[in-house]
């Protein structure tokens, strides 16, 4: 795969760590910074820098690791420096308040090398002794460092479906499977998954246990049997997974089973009980004895007398009543457009051309292109000028790409003063504004929902992209009153976003579920700072699904026309 601009902007800014830990000359660091900062200023792709060295602040040598890095994919003065700095130190720069400056004098003043050095000089008196740093810091770092390297009870979304990406890639390499799924709390998409589960159909219990065997992230091995393989594996994270092993016409029974919820499972086996059958991991046991087997998890379904239940909905048993009130969901079919993406211009790792021709192959109908506003200095956002320069070359780019509608808009702060990051005279050149806050998230509630009001009260906005400001696992977002906010969109017909990206999944289902019944539209976007993130509309849509939202409930589901008709109509 090609090497994108994202991954040299990140070489040179990881060289620059590399060489602060080392203690290198400030200038030399610097210089790679600068690099960084102005490959991400310009607003071309990789594949359209004809030579790095006429970018400002590149130089010949800087060039020559620019162009071995995305020639070979290597990069021998990283690899050198990797050698020199010892590899304990890299985690500590995630420890916050421990920056590559700090950690460099810890090592070169008090021989720190790891967690175990950083703890024992911490406890000794050492470091509190040193300049810059304080008792109070030092107990916040100590706590922060004793975190690094524990195994979290549960992982968020995003950890889960990066490794079960990797464990999917393995098993299509496999023969002997005839058919696989993932299930549990994975494939139900509860925001943090404990390990991982999979059930395998196959014919060839022996081969397909011993290929699974050699799968390279395997740590360890727990159990081996011919109905159930359990492993440790260890990437990113480190998870356990187990690998069902049942025959074809068992699987979809097997399936259903090992997907849950459990109390999803016990209001079926009451169900089944009513009609004097029994469900088991194995199929239906009528009530004559013969234990029935089902094509799918559909036919299983129908069995009794019920719709499809997607197992994103399979929850608490009372999905079973609900299902028979609303049958139907958003589909990934159903989606025609993506609605807030990035490009080069702002922080996003391809061209203009290059993201519309990617949304092309995705078969969307429209797309808008939404880079970020001049406030977010950090993401190279537009300023005013620039901003309208971006929408001059859009409507040039309409006429090179009649297969889809192209939009000019922006994601624009809402700043913490309450005020926007745009005066209406630039935001009424615009197809399509979005508002989102990126700063302040400890302002206290009334203070946020005072900013959220000003964005919903413009005229010119049409959606609130990530509302909460979430991180799964990661950050809990700022103090929102979602039924006030969910208010102020029905009241003044702002949409809300559902955010794609697995990181956020933002909105969440129960205010999905609030907006719905407040008749406010929804738009599942991917917030694409990269051509494959277009690719999380489909956890979008199963996001959606918990949500039980429809195609009517979804704004980015309408066709080209009506979505043409909502966008003149602002």
């Amino acid at each position: 795969m090609a090497t994108t601009k994202k991954e040299v902007i990140q070489l040179l800014e990881k060289i620059a760590v590399y060489m602060e830990l080392k203690g290198e000359n400030p200038f030399k660091i610097s210089a790679f910074r600068k690099a960084a900062q102005s490959l991400e200023m310009d607003d071309r792709s990789l594949s359209e820098i004809d030579e790095f060295t006429k970018l400002p602040g590149i130089g010949e040598r800087t060039g020559e690791i620019i162009t071995t890095f995305v020639e070979t994919g290597e990069s021998p003065e990283l690899e050198q420096l990797q050698k020199e700095v010892p590899k304990g130190l890299i985690p500590l720069l995630d420890v916050q308040g421990l920056g590559g400056k700090k950690l460099s004098r810890l090592y070169k003043e008090l021989g720190i090398t790891d967690k175990d050095s950083l703890l024992k000089e911490a406890e000794n008196g050492k470091i509190a002794a040193l300049k810059g740093f304080g008792q109070k810091s030092v107990d916040k770092m100590v706590e922060a460092v004793r975190e690094i390297g524990t195994r979290p009870e549960r992982y968020p979304i995003y950890d889960a479906l990066k490794i079960a990406d990797q464990i999917e890639a393995y098993l299509d390499t496999i023969p002997a499977i005839e058919t696989y799924s993932e299930a549990g709390s994975l494939r139900r998409l509860r925001e943090t998954v404990k390990d991982l589960d999979f059930v395998i159909g196959t014919t060839d219990v022996e081969k397909v246990k011993t290929a699974l065997l050699e799968f390279p992230l395997i740590q360890e091995v727990t159990n081996d049997g011919n109905t159930k393989v359990s492993v440790e594996l260890k990437d990113e994270i480190e998870i356990a997974v187990d690998f069902r092993l049942v025959s074809p016409e068992d699987f979809p029974t097997t399936l259903h089973h090992f997907t849950g919820s459990k109390d999803h499972n016990i209001k079926m086996r009451q169900l089944a009980k009513e009609q004097d059958e029994k469900i088991s991991e194995y199929g239906v046991e009528n009530k004559a004895g013969k234990n029935l087997h089902f094509k799918n998890e559909s036919a299983f379904y129908d069995h009794f007398s019920l719709p499809y239940l997607p197992p994103e909905v399979r929850k608490d048993g009372q999905e079973i009543e609900r299902i028979k009130r609303q049958s139907t969901f958003i589909e990934e079919k159903d989606i025609r457009g993506d609605l807030h993406m990035h490009t080069t211009w702002s922080d996003g790792a391809y061209s203009l051309p290059e993201m519309i021709e990617a949304c092309i192959a995705k078969k969307y109908e429209y797309m808008v292109i939404t880079d970020h506003g001049g406030f977010l200095k950090v993401a190279n956002g537009l300023e005013k000028e620039r901003l309208l320069d971006q929408v001059q070359k859009i409507t040039t780019l309409k006429k090179e790409y009649p297969e889809i509608d192209i939009y000019a808009g922006v994601e624009m702060d809402i700043l913490p003063d309450g005020t926007l990051d745009f005066e209406d005279d630039v935001l009424k050149e615009l197809d399509f504004v979005i508002a989102s806050i990126h700063s302040s998230f400890s302002q206290t509630e009334a203070q946020i929902m005072k900013r959220l009001e000003t964005a919903c009260k413009n005229p010119y906005v049409r959606l609130i992209a990530h509302p909460t400001g979430r991180i799964i696992g990661k950050r809990p977002g700022y103090q929102v009153n979602m039924e006030k906010l969910i208010q102020l969109a029905s009241e003044t017909g702002t949409a809300l976003e559902l955010n794609a990206n697995p990181q956020r999944l933002d909105l969440a289902a129960a205010h999905l579920e609030a907006a719905k019944a407040a008749g406010v539209k929804i738009a599942i976007n991917t917030d694409a700072h990269d051509k494959k993130h277009l690719d999380f509309m489909k956890i979008g849509v199963r996001a959606a699904k918990k949500g039980w939202l429809e195609q009517g409930d979804i704004l980015n589901s309408m066709t080209k026309q009506a979505f043409r008709q909502f966008i003149q109509n602002k």
